[in-house]
C-alpha cells in the first residue's frame, strides 16, 4: 500500500517528460501547418509551467539526504540525472524559439544547467568506473546513455546562442559524448551477452531506445556545429536509421509477447515513466533529420526520401506522444481527483 509520502514523491526520471514534450514543440510540430503560432506559444507556456513543477519536486528530493543517497548509491539509476540536464537544454531551445525576448533569462538558466552538467559528468566518470569493475553484475540498460544525451544537448544550445565558441571546445565536448556512448553501449553488450539468462519481455526496458536516440542527438549536435562533410553525415544518418529500425523491431516483438501473456492493458497500455524516453528519441530523430534536410551543406541522395519520411514520421511522433499523455493522465487520475476535491473543500 502506498503511503501519502510515496504519492507525493516524483520519479527521478521525470526530466524525460520535459525532454519528450520539448523536442516535439522544438521540431515535430513544424510539420503541422494548421497549428498556429498562438497555439504553439500557449503549449510552450504550459511546458514552462510543467517544467517548473517537475523540477521544484526534483530539487526538493535532491536536497533530501535520504533521497540523494538512494539515487547516487546505485550506478545505473544515477544516470537519470542526465534527463534533468537534457530537459533544461530542450526547454531552453523551445523558449528561445517562441520567446526570443527572454534570451537573457535563458542564458542564466543554461549557465546553471551547464554547472549541473559538469557535476553530472563527474558522477558519470565515477559510476562508469564502478560499472566496469564488474560489468556483468549490473543490469545495465539504455539509461546510461543519458550521459551522451545530456552532453550533446548542452552543445546544441551552446552553438545556438554562442556561434563563435572555439571549435576545439565543441569538438572536445561532442567527442566526450561519443566516448560515453561507446562505454555505455559496451557495458550493455556485456550485460546482454554475458551468458546470464534474460528475456526480451522482462529484461529489455523502454530506455534501450536511447541506443538510437543518443546517436540522433549526437548527429544533431554535429550538424548544428557545421562539422563533418555531407557524405559522412549521410552515412551517420543511415546508421542511426538502421539502429532505430532494429531496436524498435525488438520492441514490437516485446510488445506482442507482453500482450500475449499479460493482455492489452497490462502489456502495453500501463503507464511507466521510462516510456517517455521513446517519445524523446522519436522526436529527436525527427529533429536530426529535419535539420539535415533543411541545410544545403548536407544535401545528399537521401533528400527525396527525407522529404517523404519527415511527413510520415511527424505523425508517428505526434500519435505516440498523445498516447503517452493519455496513459499519464489515466495513471494520475487519483491525484487529479484528490486535488479537485481539495479545491472544492
Amino acid at each position: 500500500m502506498k503511503t501519502e509520502e510515496n504519492k507525493n514523491r516524483i520519479d527521478p526520471a521525470s526530466g524525460a517528460i520535459v525532454m519528450a514534450l520539448g523536442i516535439f514543440l522544438y521540431a515535430s510540430i513544424e510539420a503541422f501547418t494548421w497549428v498556429n503560432h498562438t497555439t504553439e506559444k500557449i503549449l510552450s507556456v504550459s511546458l514552462i509551467v510543467l517544467t517548473a513543477i517537475i523540477y521544484k519536486s526534483l530539487i526538493k528530493q535532491l536536497l533530501t539526504k535520504s533521497d540523494r543517497s538512494l539515487l547516487l548509491s546505485k550506478p545505473v539509476p544515477s544516470f537519470v540525472i542526465g534527463s534533468w540536464v537534457a530537459g533544461i537544454s530542450v526547454l531552453s531551445n523551445v523558449v528561445v524559439k517562441y520567446f526570443p525576448d527572454m534570451i537573457v533569462a535563458v542564458q542564466v538558466l543554461m549557465l546553471l544547467n551547464t554547472m549541473m552538467w559538469l557535476g553530472f559528468m563527474a558522477s558519470c566518470v565515477y559510476q562508469f568506473k564502478e560499472l566496469m569493475k564488474r560489468p556483468a553484475a549490473h543490469s545495465t540498460h539504455g539509461v546510461v546513455l543519458l550521459s551522451t544525451v545530456a552532453t550533446q544537448s548542452v552543445v546544441i544550445f551552446w552553438v545556438k546562442l554562442y556561434p563563435s565558441l572555439p571549435e576545439g571546445l565543441l569538438v572536445g565536448t561532442i567527442s566526450l559524448g561519443i566516448f560515453f556512448y561507446l562505454i555505455g553501449l559496451t557495458l550493455m553488450i556485456v550485460r546482454y551477452g554475458s551468458g546470464n539468462r534474460w528475456t526480451l519481455m522482462d529484461d529489455w526496458p523502454s530506455t534501450n531506445c536511447i541506443i538510437h536516440g543518443a546517436l540522433s542527438i549526437t548527429g544533431l549536435a554535429i550538424v548544428s556545429s557545421g562539422m563533418l562533410s555531407g557524405r559522412v553525415m549521410m552515412v551517420f544518418w543511415l546508421v542511426v536509421f538502421i539502429l532505430l529500425i532494429g531496436v524498435e523491431s525488438l520492441e514490437m516483438v516485446r510488445a506482442a509477447t507482453r500482450v500475449q501473456k499479460l493482455g492489452w492493458k497490462k502489456g502495453i497500455f500501463t503507464y511507466h515513466i521510462s516510456q517517455w524516453s521513446r517519445n524523446f528519441t522519436f522526436g529527436m530523430f525527427y529533429a536530426f533529420t529535419m535539420t539535415m534536410h533543411d541545410n544545403p551543406h548536407y544535401l545528399n541522395r537521401f533528400y527525396p526520401f527525407h522529404e517523404e519520411f519527415l511527413h510520415v514520421w511527424a505523425w508517428i511522433v505526434c500519435l505516440f506522444l498523445l498516447a503517452e499523455i493519455g496513459l499519464w493522465v489515466g495513471s494520475n487520475r487519483y491525484l487529479l481527483e484528490r486535488k479537485s476535491k481539495e479545491r472544492v473543500s
